[in-house]
């Protein structure tokens, strides 16, 4: 699990597959620092580092290693939800089949916290696999494409003028960093958690799916904004169900986001809820330097979480992607490339979803948001593709949200200086 500090407690593997057991060539492997070592060795097999060996290995890096503090299958706490920008980025890496056997889910429904609703159907069905399977079938698909894969936790990280070594036995020309919210390599490069504020804690269980058609359900909190609670369905008479806030400045018990998962989800008793974790979400609106030399950072290592919706694994695949694709090049030039790719794919973007989570902050934006896309399909589909995938603000949404704004907020400055939107 993920504690409070964001560092990440080790809960014990499961068993492995046996394409596990293939995969990990012990003997024999020149892999130490006196041998020839890696051409990329990736930490974290999550959607961002199977992204990142796959990446690799299509651009040319023979020798990539993956590596996992666990064995795989393995559980992760997350709200298990894949859009479709998500399926987008496994295409381009040639990976099919990773929602194979989950129906789609064609709406949205998404309640404001002053209580308006909108429900619609997106842009393109969504899915809800949990990630003991969507993430097994990435790295599946990164040990078919050539990358090696080996259960090893990295504590300590050197950087040489032509190498970065791991635990003082693995060498490799460039490093991608896909370890989660709590990154050893992100902590190398002298980056330490998000603060409050830039930093959400979530719980996330599985409960009997709410009756009714299938679709993805959202519901803010005016008690605790920034907060939602969540009901996605499985599609196997299940739902992944959960609770989360930005945090500031307070500890939050597991008790409290329980409760506050019940207030929001009346339909879903605590007491069915099974397989409670919780995690930390980084949020974009504070990230880190990309990388810097031969170490690059991904996904939740480099605070890629959608701060507006908390969504984080097409960001992990995006990120992913790109840090593979420039770790598999010129070594002593990869962060540059990297970063170059990142600002030109996503740049725009995380400008603008850090300006929506600014504005975000007040409540009776949010309540403006929701009645604009019940009036407005575009503007429903311009808020869908900004909190999902890599979407941006428009003039048509801004005006359609501004029209909906209460006159006695019209003109109304309240915010304190450290909320000002990022300029990242």
């Amino acid at each position: 699990m993920i504690t409070r500090s964001g560092r990440v407690r080790a809960s014990g593997g499961h068993g492995g597959w046996a394409w596990w057991a293939g995969a990990r060539r012990w003997a024999g492997e020149d892999v130490g620092v006196g041998g020839s070592g890696w051409d990329v060795v990736v930490v974290g097999a999550g959607p961002a580092g199977a992204a990142a060996a796959l990446a690799a290995r299509r651009a040319g890096a023979a020798r990539v290693l993956l590596l996992d503090r666990y064995d795989f299958p393995r559980d992760k706490a997350c709200g298990d939800g894949i859009a479709a920008h998500a399926l987008d980025v496994l295409a381009e890496l040639g990976v099919t089949g990773a929602v194979d056997g989950y129906p789609p889910l064609p709406a949205l429904r998404l309640v404001s916290p002053g209580g308006g609703t909108v429900a619609r159907p997106l842009p393109r069905p969504a899915y809800t696999v949990p990630r003991r399977v969507f993430d097994a079938r990435l790295v599946r698909a990164a040990v078919r494409s050539g990358a090696e894969l080996r259960r090893h936790t990295v504590r300590r990280v050197e950087v040489t003028a032509d190498r970065v070594v791991l635990d003082g036995e693995l060498a490799a020309r460039v490093v991608v960093g896909a370890d989660g919210a709590g990154s050893v390599l992100r902590r190398a490069l002298g980056h330490p958690v998000n603060p409050d504020r830039h930093l959400a804690l979530a719980i996330r269980g599985y409960a009997p799916a709410p009756p009714g058609p299938p679709q993805q359900l959202i519901v803010t909190s005016a008690a605790r904004w920034p907060a939602y609670a969540w009901a996605f369905p499985i599609g196997d008479g299940r739902a992944n169900v959960g609770y989360g806030e930005v945090l500031r400045g307070e500890a939050l018990t597991r008790a409290h986001l329980l409760d506050r998962m019940a207030a929001l989800l009346p339909g879903t008793d605590p007491a069915t809820v099974t397989d409670l974790r919780a995690h930390h979400l980084p949020l974009s609106t504070h990230r880190p330097a990309p990388g810097r030399g031969r170490v690059l950072l991904a996904g939740d290592a480099l605070s890629l979480i959608n701060p507006f919706t908390g969504e984080g694994i097409f960001y992990a695949l995006r990120s992913g992607a790109l840090a593979g694709a420039a770790a598999a090049g010129a070594p002593a030039d990869a962060a540059r490339r990297y970063a170059a790719a990142l600002r030109d794919r996503l740049g725009t973007h995380l400008r603008h979803s850090s300006a929506a989570a600014w504005l975000a902050r007040r409540q009776w934006v949010v309540d403006a948001v929701v009645a604009a896309a019940g009036r407005d399909e575009r503007v429903y589909r311009t808020v869908v593709e900004l909190g999902l995938g890599d979407g941006r603000l428009d003039a048509r949404t801004l005006a359609a949200v501004a029209a909906g704004v209460p006159r006695s907020r019209r003109g109304e400055s309240d915010r304190p200086s450290r909320d000002a939107p990022p300029r990242h």
